[in-house]
């Protein structure tokens, strides 16, 4: 589920899910909408994905 590896994101890199979400899809409610029932669109799973992907990579020493 993405709002599950969201919020595992959101407490390994200690990033604030406004951040996230503006960060991501610029959306600062995407992370609030999820908890709530939002059921994002394929493209904005991908946009998702594909920001915690790159963050990922670019954290790494």
């Amino acid at each position: 589920m993405l709002l599950r590896t969201i919020e595992r994101f959101l407490h390994e890199f200690d990033i604030a899910p406004t951040r996230f979400g503006r960060d991501c899809a610029r959306d600062p409610r995407l992370v609030f909408d999820l908890r709530r029932g939002r059921e994002p669109g394929d493209r904005v799973t991908r946009r998702v994905e594909h920001f915690m992907n790159t963050y990922r990579r670019s954290a790494r020493p």
